[in-house]
């Protein structure tokens, strides 16, 4: 009985819901991995335009500028 009951109980927590809660929370997860990537790709690419200027303006100092071009591969990977 005590199973029995707690299902029934369930059954009618998700019956509380709205119908369109589940795809809300879906469109959340995919704007928060959309969003995550293309912060990562412009970041990608600013840093890289700074390392070209770097390159063109004092090349001893471009292995110091990778940094930031692989943090920010770093964050469309866990972001």
């Amino acid at each position: 009985m005590g199973d029995q009951g707690d299902n029934y109980y369930m059954m009618n927590e998700y019956g509380l819901c709205p119908s369109w809660a589940l795809s809300l929370g879906y469109m959340g997860v995919a704007a928060g991995a959309v969003l995550s990537n293309w912060g990562s790709a412009w970041g990608t690419w600013k840093a890289g335009v700074s390392l070209l200027n770097t390159g063109i303006r004092h090349p001893g100092s471009v292995m110091k500028n990778v940094i930031p071009i692989v943090m920010a591969g770093g964050i469309g990977i866990y972001g």
